[in-house]
């Protein structure tokens, strides 16, 4: 599994494909860890805390936020529920794996919010507001990749044939808009969303690039293309929402992604390690609410319902395939 998840990776970007790297490196990570369970005789219960620490690993070690990386490997498989358990397993290893990652001097991406409002009244009000339309963001790009790969499957049967044909319409894309800005990580347009104002429609075309390129086949990860989505999309909001671009750009970074995942407290984490702590209340309004709102939708469709959002139980112990 790793070598084959790596390589489609490498060569989704090297043709242009709208992805991430980040799903990899935690596919890479857990197939890994996994060859260890047999000759170690480890039991069922050991095995889930090695996979759990290996995500946390290569989460942690991907962002440089070994924090998150510890809560996301607890809080991504089982919503509203963690392994207490298995935090000071996932813990460690995220801290070692950035470490090891330093040592390989591998480039982390640095972003600033330079003005952090005051907390009042009116500026949480607007953080609640900002965090809804989050999470209608989320939800749709969670439906959207359900329904592009259905759409995809049922029309054409042959895998490679999908591919070719998502591969084409990215192709299309590109040739009609005039620009690559849409493609790859675009890492150059999340920096500059911190700094300056971005096109309102930014948001909605990286989201159907990414969508086309998972759904029809592609390898690679919906992290960035998430962040990418989430940080134009907050600086959109800065049109009519008064609050600083930056902090609107930074708390949709993470928000979005936390509707999309059903993580807030780990991406609440990740917006404090990546911005600082300043602006960490506006963060983890952006996260909780975006959570709270997105319903029963992700990105990964094996994520179980330990606590259900409504409260209801009838959804309890599903997965998010069988409720979405």
């Amino acid at each position: 599994m790793a070598p084959l998840v790596y390589g489609g990776t490498i060569l989704t970007h090297l043709f242009g494909g709208s992805a991430g790297r980040e799903g990899t490196a935690l596919q890479m990570a857990g197939a890994l860890a996994d060859q260890f369970s047999r000759p170690m005789r480890l039991s069922q219960e050991e095995r889930s805390i090695l996979l759990i620490a290996a995500v946390a690993g290569g989460f942690g070690s991907v962002f440089g936020t070994p924090l998150a990386g510890a809560v996301f490997a607890l809080e991504f498989y089982f919503i509203g529920r963690m392994r207490y358990h298995a935090l000071f397993p996932a813990l460690l290893t995220a801290v070692f794996s950035d470490q090891v990652a330093r040592m390989w001097n591998a480039h982390h991406t640095h972003y600033h919010i330079d003005v952090v409002p005051l907390q009042t009244w009116q500026g949480i009000g607007w953080a609640l507001v900002a965090g809804l339309l989050f999470a209608l963001c989320a939800a749709t790009f969670s439906k959207a990749m359900k329904g592009m790969s259905v759409f995809w499957k049922n029309k054409i049967a042959y895998a490679p044939m999908r591919t070719f044909m998502g591969g084409m319409l990215v192709i299309l894309g590109v040739y009609l808009l005039g620009t690559s800005k849409y493609i790859g990580l675009g890492v150059p347009t999340i920096v500059s969303a911190f700094e300056q104002q971005q096109l309102p429609y930014d948001f909605a075309l990286k989201l159907l690039f990414t969508v086309v390129t998972l759904s029809a086949g592609f390898k690679g990860g919906e992290v960035t293309p998430l962040f990418f989505v989430g940080a134009t999309l907050g600086n959109a909001l800065s049109f009519f929402i008064p609050l600083p671009t930056a902090m609107l750009a930074g708390m949709g970074f993470v928000a979005v992604f936390a509707g999309a995942t059903n993580t807030p407290i780990a991406c609440t984490l990740m917006g404090i390690e990546l911005f600082g702590a300043e602006g960490a209340v506006y963060i983890a309004i952006a996260c909780f609410t975006a959570y709270l709102f997105s319903g029963n939708t992700s990105i990964y469709r094996k994520q179980r319902i330990g606590e259900p959002k409504n409260g209801s139980t009838s959804f309890q112990d599903k997965t998010i395939s069988d409720v979405d």
